[in-house]
């Protein structure tokens, strides 16, 4: 039935009405992802971090098995984005990323506490924010929050508006990194593959150790996780690759024997 809306709606009409769809449908989240004294704060904090690393370049690091054929210790030093439950490698690397990412529900949820008490900035989607509201304010830095939405597409040019996630916080990572300015991001462990099968976006509880991560007990037994959506990830690596290009900078994937295909391969050790 959409396919054939959309066939015999003009485009303008169609597109009109998909924009005012999702702004009413989002209408009830606007004042607080705004007016929040937490939201401002990190409204404040995003302002301070605009083109702050303007020319630089950054490695985002994902949590495919490749990190264990990588030498991750050459990235100290660097300027790093970590995803999700990378804090499980810290004490193997003997130092941390310089920012943490996080927006999946199920992740924040079950892991507030230790994100919590990391001693890095962090980026959260501004829905986790009630899995924090029980720690006590001195027990941990408040996290930078973001607001970010599962639906309609859009690449962010910075990070003050709403960020799209196309299922994989990577994306995320990517517009951030485009809002603090940096003009060459690259791409480590970000594997775009996994063993464990099943529609996308299906959630499902571990039974043993995690075969998808570096670390065995990344999503490990009991823990409660979405399976991938790798084709919405890639329409979204498609707009990155297109906004960075545009602005005359680039994204390089420099994954060992990663299935991703959006980006220009590089080898990670010539980077150095």
């Amino acid at each position: 039935m959409k396919t054939i809306l959309k066939r015999y709606t003009p485009d303008f009409v169609w597109n009109l009405s998909r924009q005012t769809y999702f702004t009413l449908r989002h209408l009830p989240d606007l004042p607080g992802a705004y007016l929040h004294p937490w939201r401002r704060e990190s409204l404040r904090r995003l302002a301070e971090l605009k083109d702050i690393h303007k020319g630089k370049r950054a490695f985002i690091i994902g949590n495919g098995p490749s990190l264990k054929q990588t030498d991750v210790g050459r990235l100290k030093g660097e300027f790093t984005f970590g995803l999700n439950r990378i804090y499980l490698m810290f004490p193997e690397l003997g130092f941390t990323t310089t920012y943490l990412v996080a927006v999946n529900d199920l992740v924040i949820e079950q892991c507030a506490a230790e994100i919590a008490a990391l001693p890095m900035p962090t980026f959260l989607s501004w829905r986790s924010r009630r899995f924090f509201k029980n720690l006590h304010p001195s027990s941990f830095i408040l996290p930078t929050f973001i607001y970010t939405t599962y639906d309609n597409p859009v690449f962010a040019r910075n990070a003050y508006s709403r960020l799209w996630e196309s299922a994989t916080v990577t994306y995320v990572a990517l517009q951030l990194a485009f809002h603090m300015g940096f003009e060459q991001v690259i791409l480590i462990g970000v594997d775009h593959n996994f063993t464990t099968a099943g529609p996308a976006n299906t959630t499902i509880t571990s039974d043993g150790d995690d075969p998808n991560h570096f670390h065995p007990g990344y999503f490990g037994k009991g823990f409660r996780w979405q399976l991938p959506d790798l084709e919405t990830s890639e329409i979204g690596y498609r707009m990155a690759r297109r906004a960075y290009e545009q602005a005359g900078r680039s994204v390089l994937d420099a994954t060992v024997g990663g299935k991703l295909t959006i980006f220009r391969k590089t080898d990670y050790n010539s980077l150095f």
